[in-house]
């Protein structure tokens, strides 16, 4: 019993809890930062992307549109940093957004922050998180339609020619994910 409750303890020591409802999902200062001010070097270069969409998030909807756009993503600041333009025609009209990912070193996790063209103004709170055994996680709390839920950015399925991002929101403190936009990247090889 006492063994148990040492190694309970030292878990609890050695790895912080982070809710997943906290904004960003912010790193303990007592953490180890990682290094991964890399993890976004394989978006580099040029994508046809085939965009999923569903029309009416949290409302039980199961409509979802397609459309295809592209992105040119280019690194800044030695790879600390990346931008990716990004250009759609959509069913509801043309898209043309920008992501800035910014690296925080001390941390280890990465600030993603989102711009549409029609209002030219970052989205805020970035999502905020990192990447772990080749799947990136990041988080932030949002206002939608009058409600707070927690948003959730996905990156999976990373190879040199394709990788896979998806969209979900949560109204319940994340017990619970709705998937509500994916996004299927190829690589351009020019």
């Amino acid at each position: 019993m006492q063994n148990s409750f040492v190694l309970t303890l030292a878990i609890c020591l050695c790895c912080p809890a982070v809710s997943v409802g906290q904004q960003g999902a912010k790193a303990s200062p007592t953490a180890v930062a990682r290094d991964g001010q890399h993890d976004f070097d394989f978006y580099v270069g040029k994508w046809k992307i085939h965009n999923r969409r569903l029309m009416k998030p949290l409302t039980g909807s199961k409509d979802w549109i397609e459309f295809d756009g592209t992105s040119v993503a280019r690194p800044v600041w030695n790879g600390r940093a990346n931008m990716d333009e990004y250009e759609a025609d959509s069913p509801s009209g043309h898209v043309s957004g920008l992501t800035v990912r910014t690296y925080n070193t001390k941390t280890g996790q990465w600030s993603l922050y989102w711009a549409n063209a029609n209002n030219g103004e970052f989205s805020l709170p970035p999502v905020v998180g990192h990447f772990e055994n080749g799947r990136g996680e990041f988080f932030d709390n949002e206002d939608y339609n009058g409600k707070p839920i927690v948003v959730r950015y996905t990156w999976s399925e990373i190879s040199a020619d394709h990788c896979r991002w998806e969209q979900a929101f949560s109204p319940d403190s994340g017990k619970t994910w709705e998937t509500n936009w994916i996004m299927e990247s190829t690589r351009i090889k020019e």
